[in-house]
């Protein structure tokens, strides 16, 4: 068990004890009564486990995010979404030692940042943000979180409105030609934009009419567009292929052949498409077509899930179709698509329900109903 003295030492009382780790940690008071007390604590967290080196909390937010940053088993796009998002906080955390930062500062940080960010981006900020102050705290650099009790904005509540089959060809005729083809496949596949332009002539199998998707174009900042593996495991599938795409894919490739590494999609210099530029494009085609710049590539997703919705799919299938990680994703962004069902509720139950109760059994009688009606009354239970 850990042991700790106190003395006197001119200018006020040493408290001292030997750490967890073998080293003696030392605090001078000016009163006895707080050395005493900050002794007792210290004393009480190695005996239950939960001592905090206290020099441990000084290293700076920044360096202990890049530190464990650097530990986790991120893929390349991942890694780039989480530098991006620690770039949001790192002016306001970056040099503040962890162990001082408050609760009352991750609040007035979130404040800041829903002033500029849409709600959904602040609360995956915040949620980084604590992650990495969690993991803190089992490193035992700090003794608690400051992530507690914090207020996020709420969404706007903004339903997906998917464009119209009017709008798709649209904007297919205001796309450059050596891109068109993209854009039928985009809003014929669902595919993601990475997806979409890391697809390559191997996967696509024009005998039995599919597309494997099972990698993306990944780009790295400073670095040439790459493969790397989709979003999720879910994210690997293969999707039907409809006539339509398969008619635009042959004649891309008859009229511009094939990019590097097999891509069937690349920039007019015969590179892959980075996700500045696709971007760049959608805007452009969009402005000619008259159209917002909605989405951008992730439009045409919308527009693929809302057919299938229309066609009657279910919401597996429809989950299926775009590689969601669940039903309750596909629901959360499509759910107001699907038709009401009222009525074919009705014709459903009087269906299948009517013929077991024979009839006009357990109906009531013609001369109840109105009695009922004059009297005001009602049937006894």
């Amino acid at each position: 068990m850990a042991r700790g003295s106190i003395d006197f030492r001119g200018t006020g009382y040493r408290a001292r004890y030997r750490g967890p780790e073998g080293g003696f940690i030392t605090k001078t008071f000016k009163k006895r009564g707080d050395a005493e007390r900050w002794l007792a604590t210290q004393l009480a967290t190695v005996a239950t486990g939960a001592w905090v080196d206290p020099g441990a909390g000084k290293i700076t937010f920044e360096a202990y995010a890049a530190a464990w940053s650097s530990q986790q088993p991120h893929r390349p796009a991942t890694v780039n979404v989480t530098a991006a998002r620690l770039r949001h906080v790192l002016p306001a955390l970056g040099r503040r030692p962890m162990a001082s930062v408050r609760t009352t500062e991750i609040r007035a940080v979130v404040a800041g940042l829903s002033k500029t960010l849409a709600p959904a981006t602040v609360e995956a900020v915040y949620r980084l943000v604590a992650t990495i102050f969690r993991a803190a705290v089992d490193d035992r650099v700090i003794g608690s979180t400051p992530c507690r009790n914090v207020a996020l904005p709420r969404p706007d509540g903004a339903q997906v409105v998917p464009l119209t089959v009017e709008e798709v060809g649209r904007l297919v005729d205001a796309m450059p030609s050596h891109y068109q083809a993209a854009l039928v496949a985009a809003a014929g596949l669902g595919l993601r934009q990475g997806e979409l332009f890391g697809l390559t002539v191997d996967r696509v199998d024009w005998l039995r009419r599919t597309v494997r998707v099972d990698r993306q174009l990944v780009t790295a900042p400073g670095g040439p567009p790459t493969f790397g593996p989709v979003k999720s495991p879910a994210s690997v599938r293969t999707v039907p292929a409809p006539t339509v795409v398969l008619d635009a894919l042959t004649g891309h490739r008859l009229a511009h052949g094939e990019g590097p590494d097999r891509l069937l999609f690349y920039t007019s210099r015969g590179t892959a498409v980075r996700r500045g530029l696709a971007a760049a494009t959608w805007r452009a085609a969009a402005d000619r077509a008259g159209l917002p710049a909605s989405s951008g590539w992730h439009a045409a997703r919308h527009f693929y899930a809302s057919m299938l919705i229309a066609g009657g799919e279910s919401v597996k299938v429809v989950q299926s179709r775009l590689g969601h990680k669940s039903a309750l994703e596909t629901l959360d962004t499509y759910g107001h698509l699907w038709p009401a069902s009222e009525e074919s509720t009705r014709v459903t139950v009087d269906r299948l329900l009517g013929p077991a109760l024979g009839g006009d059994r357990g109906r009531p009688s013609g001369s109840e109903r109105v009695h009922d009606v004059s009297t005001g009354g009602t049937p006894d239970a």
